[in-house]
């Protein structure tokens, strides 16, 4: 169970060093094996998903019906831009060019450990998404039943 945000940089090679606490759960999980794509759901942020979880989640996604156009989109954006990624003798993943300029990923990210997947974003976009307060009619009821 990945949780956590973490400040981090990206070098001139579009390298990502993975935060130490992250590392040895990574290499046990997965063997450093992880699949990047893009967050359909966001701008400014890519998906990192351990090998085990982005299969399991690549098949529900495809195994939706491409009849309809929003699943083609899923489809399109999260498997048909996947790019596996294997964390380096230094803990560092490269991620592709076309992700990091897609998102506008630059020097500076901020990376959130999401359960079972991270959230890679651009740290303006997602400073600015955190000083916006989650509106009360975007609320479920799911939401309303939490006690906490």
């Amino acid at each position: 169970m990945f949780y956590g945000e973490t400040n981090v940089s990206i070098d001139d090679k579009g390298r990502l060093a993975m935060p130490t606490v992250h590392r040895e759960p990574l290499a046990a999980a997965c063997g450093g094996r992880m699949v990047v794509t893009y967050n359909p759901f966001e701008t400014h942020c890519l998906l990192l998903f351990p090998v085990a979880e982005w299969e399991r989640v690549r098949d529900e996604v495809m195994g939706l019906k491409s009849f309809q156009r929003a699943h083609r989109e899923l489809q399109r954006k999260l498997v048909g831009a996947a790019t596996h990624v294997d964390l380096d003798a230094q803990g560092r993943l490269l991620l592709p060019l076309s992700a990091r300029q897609v998102v506008g990923l630059e020097r500076k990210a901020v990376l959130l450990g999401m359960g079972t997947k991270f959230e890679l974003w651009n740290e303006a976009a997602q400073r600015e998404l955190l000083q916006q307060p989650i509106d009360e009619a975007e609320t479920t009821e799911e939401m309303r039943s939490l006690s906490f």
